[in-house]
Parts: C-alpha cells; sequence; structure tokens
C-alpha cells in the first residue's frame, strides 16, 4: 500500500516574530499554532512575512524565506550584493547583516552549540564569546571583504556561470561574486559562455601568482578552449574517473604559511581566506607551546600546514607523524616537507592508520578533521596517547562541541578556545579549541 501523498505548504505565508540565531545560516520562529520555522534573510527580533520554501503539513519544521520585514533590526543593513536575497544566491547567509552583529551571531551559534552537545559554558572552553575578524575585513556595513580565494561556478543550460541557490540545483546567474577575491575576479569567468560544461572551479592562489581552473564537462561535453582574462592553468575532471586531470599549465599552486611555501595540488584543499592558513597556525602553535624534541601527531593533516609548522619547532630530535586520506595531497605533503627529517606523511583514513603505526603515546596533537567531526572512536584513542596537549581545529560548531563531549568522557578538557570569521557574509566560523587532560590545572 503506498503511503498517502503529503500536503505541501511551501508557499505558505506566516506573519512571525523572529527568534534567536540558529547553526546553518536561519533564526527560528514559531507560527501562531507553534510550528518551527527555520527563517532565512531575517535577523534576530524582527517581524517578518516568512514564505515557505520546504515542508509538508507533517514535518517536524519549515524552511522559509523573509519576503517582508514589517519591523526591521538595528543590526539590518541593504544586502550590498543584488544577487543575495529570497530565492536567489545561496553563497552568502548575511548580507543583510551588519559585519559585527555577523560576529555576534556566529558566538551566539558556538555558544549554544557548546552548551546543547557539550554541556559547556564559554567559561568552561576557556572562550572570551568573541569571534575574531581577519585583518583587514573590519569594513563598515554595506561594504564586502573579497576573501573567497576558490569559487565553484555552476553553469546553467545556456552556458552561463553564476552560484547555485540555496538548497537547490538551480543556478542564479551572475555578474560579479562580491566575496570573490580579486584574483577570482580577475579571471573573468562570468563573462564568458561555457557550453558543454557544468561547473568551473576557480582558485587563485594567495601566496603565489597562481591561478587555476578545474572545469567539470556535462556528460559527453567537449573541452572548449580556455581563453581568461588572466594566465591560468586549466584541469579538467575525467567523466569516467572523476578524477581531475591536467590539460595545460601547473598541476598545483602555491601557497604561502608561516614562512613555508605549500604546493597544493589539483584543487585540494587549503584554505579559502587568505589570511586563514597563518592565523591559524599562530593559534595552534601558541597553544600547543611544542618543544625541542616532542612527539607529534598531525591528523588529517592535508599538504602538511600544522606539520610543517610543528616539524619547525620542535629541533631535530622530535618527531612528527601527519596522517591524510587524500592520496595527491600526502604526495604534495611529502614534497612540501621534504627538508624535515623528522617528518613522515602517511596515507590513509585516521582511525585505519593511526592502531597500525603502533604509537602509544604522544606529546602533542593536531587534528582537523572534515565537517562531520573525528568521532567517538578516533577521540578515545587520541586520549589514551596521553598528550599534554591537542589542538583541534574544526569549521563546524556542531562537531566540535560533539567531539569536546567524547574528549570529556575520555579525560581531556578545552583550556581556551578560540573562534575565527574567516568566512564573512555566510554562517561558517572556524575554531580552534586547546585540550589537556583533566588533571592538569589550567
Amino acid at each position: 500500500m503506498q503511503n498517502a501523498p503529503q500536503e505541501s505548504l511551501v508557499g505558505e505565508e506566516y506573519e512571525v516574530e523572529v527568534g534567536p540565531v540558529a547553526h546553518g545560516g536561519h533564526c527560528v520562529a514559531r507560527t501562531e499554532s507553534g510550528r518551527v520555522l527555520f527563517v532565512r534573510h531575517t535577523l534576530p527580533g524582527e517581524r517578518v512575512i516568512a514564505r515557505v520554501t520546504e515542508g509538508e503539513a507533517t514535518s517536524r519544521f519549515l524552511r522559509a524565506d523573509a519576503v517582508e520585514v514589517l519591523e526591521a533590526s538595528k543590526d539590518r543593513v541593504p544586502a550590498p550584493c543584488p544577487f543575495s536575497g529570497p530565492g536567489k544566491c545561496g553563497g552568502c547567509d548575511w548580507q543583510h547583516a551588519k559585519p559585527g552583529a555577523q560576529r555576534r551571531f556566529k558566538g551566539e551559534v558556538i555558544a549554544e552549540q557548546l552548551k546543547r552537545l557539550a554541556g559547556l559554558t564559554p567559561e568552561d572552553a576557556g572562550w572570551d564569546g568573541t569571534v575574531m575578524p581577519a585583518e583587514g575585513d573590519k569594513l563598515p556595513a554595506g561594504e564586502v571583504p573579497a576573501w573567497r580565494t576558490r569559487v565553484q561556478y555552476a553553469i546553467d543550460a545556456e552556458g552561463h556561470a553564476g552560484l547555485r541557490k540555496h538548497r537547490s540545483h538551480d543556478v542564479q546567474v551572475i555578474d560579479h561574486c562580491m566575496i570573490a577575491a580579486p584574483g577570482v575576479s580577475e579571471l573573468g569567468i562570468e563573462k564568458r559562455e561555457w557550453p558543454q560544461i557544468a561547473s568551473v572551479e576557480a582558485i587563485a592562489a594567495s601566496g603565489s601568482a597562481d591561478r587555476q581552473v578545474i572545469l567539470t564537462p556535462k556528460p559527453g561535453g567537449r573541452l572548449p578552449i580556455v581563453e581568461l582574462d588572466k594566465p591560468v592553468s586549466v584541469l579538467r575532471i575525467g567523466e569516467k574517473d572523476q578524477q581531475v586531470h591536467r590539460v595545460h599549465g601547473r598541476p598545483f599552486v602555491r601557497e604561502r604559511a608561516d614562512e613555508r611555501t605549500y604546493r597544493v595540488g589539483e584543487g585540494g584543499f587549503w584554505q579559502v581566506h587568505p589570511q586563514a592558513a597563518d592565523m591559524l597556525v599562530k593559534a595552534v602553535m601558541q597553544g600547543l607551546m611544542p618543544r625541542k624534541g616532542d612527539m607529534a601527531l598531525d591528523l588529517y593533516c592535508g599538504v602538511g600546514l600544522f606539520a610543517g609548522a610543528l616539524g619547525e619547532r620542535i629541533g631535530e630530535k622530535g618527531a612528527v607523524l601527519g596522517i591524510e586520506s587524500g592520496k595527491r595531497a600526502v604526495e604534495d605533503a611529502r614534497h612540501n616537507l621534504q627538508d624535515l627529517d623528522r617528518v613522515r606523511i602517511e596515507q590513509g583514513k585516521v582511525e585505519q592508520v593511526l592502531p597500525r603505526t603502533g604509537i602509544k603515546e604522544a606529546d602533542l596533537i593536531v587534528l582537523d578533521p572534515p565537517r562531520a567531526g573525528a568521532g567517538k572512536q578516533t577521540v578515545r584513542h587520541l586520549a589514551s596517547l596521553g598528550a599534554r596537549r591537542i589542538a583541534y581545529v574544526a569549521c563546524d560548531p556542531a562537531a566540535l562541541a560533539r567531539d569536546l563531549n567524547y574528549f570529556a568522557e575520555a579525560g581531556y578538557k578545552p583550556v581556551k578556545l578560540r573562534a575565527f570569521d574567516l568566512f564573512p557574509m555566510t554562517h561558517h566560523v572556524e575554531c580552534v579549541a586547546i585540550l589537556k587532560p583533566t588533571g592538569n590545572p589550567a
């Protein structure tokens, strides 16, 4: 017997008083009947008309856009970007909020996640409650920092470049992305047409003049001759193997951090904000305070950013083991750190490789896991190594809070937490937590 079709509420409108900000770039509101709405394009304290974008009569909650503001917050500004707003580009969440308010909202989300998932107050976590902007990003309301050094453009059916709409495959065609770094904008990707191409990823290294585009053709699509406004390397995603292949130019870009140069190949991971790598290395090293002769682990190490920083500081008698699952990233990490004999990089998943190493103890640990976090099993293993200090770099406050709870169960507590606004105009935020064994004084 088939289930009866559910009554869609998409398009329904409600007048609501907007409550607190929630994780994900929206605010919480309730209808008069008590139904929960997650509303985008609004701010806490506003009264708005919210139009449902997702949800059915039986849904636990509904998603909605604020399509009319009846009572505005003092934190509201006109969105500087013409492509921001209900039904438009989904790349930014807070174009309509003053920069200081954006950071405050992010702080409120971190605090809420810490409390709900780890039972921690900001004081418990060693956090002063602030979210720090990168230098140069503290701009007046109505101005937007151009920080995004990697932009994934979607291509519509006519071959025009744009960005995805929120929670949709639909493309919002644009002529300029305000948060794109100058090195991306100057390529002129939005100016030309891309027939037979599904997506174009543009990368502008902040540590060099290297520029790169990665093209994903439509099924059966032919690669165009790429002529952009600046010299650029071209790579493509293979239709059959989904691997990155070089078309012409270098298959990597060169980045700089902590006075070292890093090769990042084939669209591999590197922090998107130009200042992020240096800011995070500084926060991690200040928190760990490496000593000569330390044995350190860098988990989910990418192209070796933290392994390199540790390797420079622990002296010839120290040792660093980095673990990374991506094959190309491991090749890059080994190339980047070849001058540091004390650093070794292993390929594979952390939860599989670390037990195989036979390592029973470590002095310092850095982990920068993917958005889902490290998980209970890995956290327990790390806690068993008895590290003096652990640095946890997190791009998702919910995953961080969950893992901090697992660390607490395994005998580690945060003694310092810092939050950085490395994704202005979006809901994303980066955190660095420093943990010590529970028995140790802070």
